[in-house]
């Protein structure tokens, strides 16, 4: 049996929408009053439903859509399951986290979605062996699962720390960014990769630099966790391995600008519309690796590890505007959503809405460094988050069909 793959993308948007209503609800907090909920619990709930219920997700159904493409004799049937026990975990994070922050149920859906995420890369390991070794996605696929799987190995340390009350603050800190550095740097970059390659209309170049960037990539990834933790007092060898990560990474994304970018504006016919969101996504995600490489230099390292507003831009920049960007003008252009000029406008709304908020956020961050404040920066974050509100909901709303009786799931 098929998978009605729109059905399931509807869920995505209207997991987007959520992340954006919370957004929306912590800014407000932050710019005015709101005393009901406490604004941590909040944080919690958008952070964990962003990359459960929005992301992985979306991932998820867009790499089951990717193997009903490569071999139809593929039973998709029992992701099915698995898509309905990760939005049941990603609710019930949703508003436990809410109203009890870490509590017993938060908790345990906390890890019952990790175990969840494990069945998925056994299905998806399994599958992906019927699929050509030729496919330029394959590995970008596999190395994703790898490192979604690595990435649990934080959240077990965080909770064998609880569990013990043995925390330690360089510990606890460093389990975080273990976690989120193999889930933003792992599980979705690599995750994103492999469906952007897959739009491509293969050729021997074009694989050799695509084997040549995958292996730059992964083999740099695993060293490059130490550049979330270079406040650590670290052995110099150790030092010079997370340079070495950051520079390898820099001349892998260099190559793929080189090789692979002028390949798909080439033989992928874009809007200008779409083609403006890509590139945009490509400097975006060329100011990450150069912030990389940057926070290398001690000096430079120690401001951007020193001032929250620069954390905060810094996560935003990767998770929304590369991660989220890319995931919704995927869905766009393989006609994964309905397609209509309103729903267009709504996606540019969104967009625009994204780069304000990273506008305003750096300039908090770099007048963090000395201190300044920047006259009405939360109200103006607080209009950015309707921006993206409603795009988010003009976004869901314009993709509602009629369903029939007999929908296939």
């Amino acid at each position: 049996m098929k998978l009605n793959f729109s059905y399931w993308i509807k869920f995505s948007l209207f997991n987007l929408l959520l992340v954006a209503s919370l957004g929306l609800l912590m800014r407000y907090k932050i710019a005015f009053e709101f005393p009901f909920l406490n604004q941590k619990n909040i944080q919690h709930s958008h952070s964990h439903f962003a990359f459960a219920g929005w992301v992985s997700q979306t991932l998820i159904v867009l790499m089951v859509h990717f193997l009903s493409k490569q071999n139809t004799t593929i039973n998709l049937e029992k992701y099915k399951k698995v898509f309905i026990a990760n939005l049941v975990c990603a609710y019930i994070m949703l508003f436990s986290f809410i109203f009890q922050g870490y509590g017993l149920i938060s908790i345990l859906f906390s890890t019952l979605s990790i175990f969840v995420s494990f069945w998925f890369a056994i299905l998806y390991f399994k599958d992906l062996k019927l699929v050509s070794n030729n496919s330029l996605a394959k590995n970008w696929f596999k190395a994703a699962l790898f490192f979604n799987v690595i990435s649990s190995l934080g959240t077990f340390a965080l909770a064998y720390m609880m569990a013990t009350k043995s925390l330690h603050q360089d510990f606890y800190l460093s389990s975080i960014y273990y976690y989120l550095h193999f889930q933003y740097n792992g599980w979705f970059w690599f995750g994103i990769m492999g469906l952007f390659v897959n739009q491509l209309i293969s050729n021997l170049v074009l694989e050799k630099a695509n084997k040549i960037i995958f292996t730059w990539f992964f083999i740099s990834c695993i060293p490059a966790y130490l550049l979330s933790v270079l406040w650590l007092k670290l052995p110099i060898w150790i030092y010079g391995l997370a340079i070495l990560s950051a520079i390898l990474q820099v001349f892998a994304w260099m190559k793929f600008i080189k090789i692979i970018i002028p390949n798909f504006i080439k033989n992928y016919s874009l809007a200008p519309f779409f083609k403006w969101i890509y590139i945009s996504i490509v400097v975006c995600i060329s100011i990450k690796f150069l912030l990389q490489l940057g926070s290398t230099v001690p000096e430079i390292g120690k401001l951007a590890f020193g001032f929250r507003p620069i954390v905060i831009a810094y996560l935003h920049l990767v998770l929304l505007a590369i991660i989220s960007g890319f995931l919704l003008v995927y869905l766009f252009t393989n006609q994964l959503v309905i397609q209509n000029n309103r729903i267009k406008k709504a996606l540019g709304l969104f967009i625009i809405g994204i780069f304000l908020n990273e506008l305003v956020l750096a300039i908090q961050g770099i007048a963090s460094f000395s201190y300044t404040l920047i006259p009405y920066a939360n109200e103006m974050l607080f209009g950015i988050a309707i921006l993206l509100f409603f795009g988010a909901f003009r976004m869901f709303y314009l993709n509602q069909k009629k369903v029939k009786k007999n929908i296939v799931l």
